[in-house]
C-alpha cells in the first residue's frame, strides 16, 4: 500500500447564476480557471482567499448551518467577475457536491430511478431531518429545487442554500415539499412508491405534523433497511506514537477484549460497540479519564442494548439520542467530580475526547407480523477532536464536526472556516468530557442507517491531522470490503502512517466493516468451531476494568466510587435487574477503592487485536 500525498484540486461552487456565462477555460482573477457552468477550479489553493472583513449577511446561513456540513457547503470566498463599472461579487463555495474530477453529484430525480427503495427513503428521512434547520435560517426552500439537492451515495448534499425570500412568496410549507415528493416518485407502482405516495398526500393536507410525517418515513425506513442481512467485523488498535513516553487514548474493542469476546460485557457489546477516546490532562489524568470514559460507557451501554432488546415497540430516534446524550453526561459528571475531589483546577483538570459508534440491533415486526432482527441503526456521538470516518469503495466522507474555537467561530457567524483555522487557538477543544458540568456539555449525536458497504473508521486526532485520512483511504478500503486485505492489516497500516506522517501523538483506530453482501460459503472446520455468541439477556454479570493506574488516581482519596447507575429507555418503571445491576457495580467499586489503597503504580499497555466477525 501507498502512503504517499496524493495530488489535490480545489473545485468550488460558484453560486451566482451570473458566473455560469462565463467561458470554458477562462481564468477570472488570474486564479480560478472555469472547468464547467458555475464549476470553477482553485489553481492557487496555497493562497487565501478573497474574504472581506465585514461578511455579507446573506451568508450567515451557512455559517449557522455548519454543524450539518455533510450535508451543506461551505464558504470559501468571494471572487470579482467582469470589468469596472459592471463587477459582480461571487461568493464561492467549498465542500460542494462535486466529485474529484470536476463533475456534480446527480440531483435527486437523476438517481431515483438507479437505486433500491431503501435509500429513496433513506433521502427523503435526510431531508425531512434537515427542514427544521433549513426553515429557522429563512432557506428551506433550498430542499424544494429537485437540482440543488444532489446525493452521492446514501448522502443528501445541498449545492447551495437559497433564501426564502427571493425563491417563494410565502413561507414554505410541509404541503410545498409533500407536492416536491409525489413529482419526484413519479409513476412507480411498487410498495414502497405507493407508500410514499400516501405519506406525499398527507403532507399536501393542513392537519398533519412534521412529527408525524417523521415517525412514518421512520417505520417505512427501518422496516426497508431490515431486509437486508448486515455483517459487521471489527478491528481497532492504539499506540503511543514515537514521540510521547505515554498513551493517553483508550479505544475499543482492543485485542484482550476480542479475544475474550464470549465474557460479559464483551458478548453483548463486540461487535456492535466501538470507542475511542483521547485523554486531556497529561499522564496523570488523561490516561485516567480517557479509561475511565471507555469504561463507564461500556457498562451503561452494555445495559441500553439489554433493555433496547426487550421493546415490543420501534424505539424512535429522537428518544436513543436522548438516552445516548444522559449516559454521556453521566461519564462527564463522573470525571468532573473526581477533578473536584482532587482539587483540579484549570489546566489541572483530566478530561477525554469521545467518538463512539453504536450499531443498535433493534428488531422489526411488520405489518404481516413478520420479525426481522436488525434495523441497521448507526448512531455516531462525539464530544472533542476524535473523528468518526465513513469510506465506501467510492468516497470518504467524515461524519463528526470537531468541537474546537474554528468551529464555534464559524457557527457564531464571526469568521469563515478557513479563517478561523488560522488562529493560534483555532484548534483548541471548546468541550470535553470532565472538564465542565453536563449542563454545559452538548454532545452531538445522529442517528445514521448502514445501507451499503463500507469502513466505519474511529480514530483520533494522532490520524485525522493534516487530513490524512481523506488522503489515504484509497490505499485500503477496496482492498479491505473486497476481502484482499485483513482489517487488521488496516488498522496497522493506519497507524503507521499517522507515526510516519504526524507522529506528534498517541494514535488509536477503530474500524468496524460493514457488508450487505451476501457471505460467500466457507467449507465448515469443526477444529475452528465456536460457539456462539448469545441473544442479548439479563443474565450475564456485569464487568468493571479499570486499569490498576486508574483506581490508584480515581480512589486514592475517596472510599468510594461514584453513582453510575444506567440510565433507562422509556419511561415505564426500571426492571428489577435494574437495581440488581446497581448493587452490584456498587459492590466492584467498593473492592476496586480498598485495592486502590495499596496501589503504587501499574503499566497499560493494548497491543494490536485480531478481528472479529458477528453475522446480524
Amino acid at each position: 500500500m501507498s502512503s504517499s500525498e496524493p495530488p489535490f484540486h480545489r473545485y468550488l461552487w460558484a453560486s451566482d447564476p451570473a458566473s455560469a456565462l462565463l467561458g470554458t477555460g477562462e481564468l477570472v482573477q488570474g486564479r480560478y480557471q472555469v472547468v464547467a457552468p458555475q464549476i470553477w477550479l482553485d489553481t492557487q489553493p496555497e493562497l487565501p482567499p478573497e474574504v472581506p472583513q465585514e461578511l455579507p449577511e446573506e451568508i450567515f446561513p451557512y455559517l449557522r448551518l455548519f454543524p450539518l456540513r455533510l450535508h451543506i457547503p461551505e464558504v470559501y470566498g468571494l471572487a470579482v467577475v467582469g470589468e469596472p463599472p459592471d463587477t459582480t461579487k461571487v461568493t464561492l463555495l467549498e465542500n460542494a457536491p462535486i466529485d474529484e474530477d470536476g463533475n456534480l453529484y446527480p440531483h435527486i430525480v437523476e438517481a431515483w430511478e438507479r437505486v433500491n427503495p431503501v435509500r429513496r427513503v433513506y433521502w427523503l428521512s435526510q431531508i425531512l431531518e434537515l427542514w427544521t434547520p433549513l426553515s429557522e435560517l429563512g432557506v428551506v426552500s433550498s430542499l424544494l429545487v429537485p437540482e440543488n439537492v444532489r446525493v452521492q451515495g446514501w448522502r443528501v448534499w445541498l449545492l447551495e442554500l437559497y433564501a426564502d425570500t427571493s425563491h417563494l412568496q410565502e413561507a414554505a410549507s410541509l404541503q410545498d415539499l409533500g407536492e416536491c415528493w409525489i413529482d419526484w416518485i413519479g409513476t412507480a407502482a411498487d410498495p414502497v412508491s405507493d407508500r410514499l405516495r400516501e405519506i406525499g398526500q398527507q403532507m399536501c393536507s393542513d392537519e398533519v405534523e412534521l412529527e408525524e410525517i417523521a415517525t412514518q418515513i421512520n417505520r417505512l425506513l427501518l422496516e426497508q433497511a431490515a431486509q437486508f442481512p448486515l455483517r459487521l467485523q471489527v478491528a481497532g488498535a492504539t499506540d503511543v506514537g514515537p514521540m510521547r513516553k505515554s498513551n493517553e487514548d483508550s479505544c475499543y474493542p482492543t485485542n484482550v477484549d476480542i479475544e475474550n469476546r464470549h465474557n460479559s460485557p464483551n458478548d453483548r457489546l463486540i461487535p456492535y460497540l466501538t470507542l475511542v477516546c483521547d485523554g486531556i490532562g497529561g499522564h496523570e489524568g488523561g490516561e485516567v479519564a480517557s479509561d475511565m470514559a471507555l469504561q463507564t460507557l461500556k457498562l451503561q451501554l452494555r445495559a441500553l442494548l439489554m433493555e433496547v432488546s426487550e421493546q415490543t415497540e420501534i424505539v424512535p430516534p429522537n428518544l436513543v439520542i436522548d438516552q445516548l446524550t444522559a449516559i454521556i453526561r453521566v461519564v462527564n459528571n463522573m470525571i468532573s467530580t473526581q477533578n473536584d475531589a482532587q482539587g483540579r483546577e484549570l489546566r489541572q483538570r483530566m478530561g477525554t475526547t469521545l467518538v463512539m459508534a453504536l450499531q443498535l440491533p433493534q428488531k422489526i415486526v411488520t405489518a404481516d407480523g413478520k420479525e426481522l432482527g436488525n434495523a441497521h441503526e448507526l448512531y455516531i456521538a462525539s464530544v472533542g477532536d476524535s473523528r468518526v470516518y465513513w469510506i465506501s469503495a467510492d468516497y470518504c466522507q467524515q461524519l463528526t464536526v470537531d468541537d474546537d474555537v474554528a468551529t464555534r467561530e464559524v457557527r457564531m457567524g464571526r469568521s469563515l472556516y478557513r479563517e478561523a483555522l488560522k488562529r493560534v487557538d483555532g484548534g483548541a477543544l471548546t468541550q470535553a468530557l470532565g472538564m465542565r458540568d453536563a449542563e454545559v456539555l452538548r454532545p452531538t449525536v445522529r442517528r445514521f442507517i448502514v445501507e451499503e458497504d463500507g469502513l466505519l473508521l474511529l480514530c483520533s486526532d494522532g490520524l485525522s491531522d493534516r487530513s490524512w485520512v481523506e488522503k489515504s483511504w484509497k490505499d485500503y478500503a477496496k482492498p479491505i470490503l473486497k476481502g484482499r486485505l485483513s482489517l487488521e492489516a488496516g488498522v496497522e497500516f493506519l497507524i503507521d502512517l499517522a507515526n510516519e506522517k504526524n507522529g506528534h501523538d498517541n494514535t488509536s483506530v477503530v474500524i468496524t466493516c460493514c457488508l450487505l453482501s451476501p457471505e460467500a460459503p466457507v467449507l465448515f472446520d469443526p477444529r475452528k468451531a465456536e460457539p456462539e455468541t448469545t441473544a442479548l439477556d439479563d443474565t450475564a454479570p456485569m464487568e468493571w476494568e479499570l486499569t490498576e493506574a486508574s483506581k490508584a488516581l480515581l480512589y486514592a482519596d475517596s472510599a468510594t466510587a461514584p453513582d453510575d447507575e444506567p440510565v433507562s429507555v422509556g419511561t415505564r418503571q426500571p426492571q428489577i435487574w435494574v437495581a440488581v445491576l446497581g448493587v452490584v457495580v456498587l459492590l466492584i467499586f467498593g473492592l476496586a477503592a480498598y485495592g486502590a489503597w495499596r496501589i503504587l503504580n501499574s503499566q497499560n499497555s493494548q497491543p494490536q487485536p485480531p478481528t472479529q466477525e458477528e453475522s446480524l
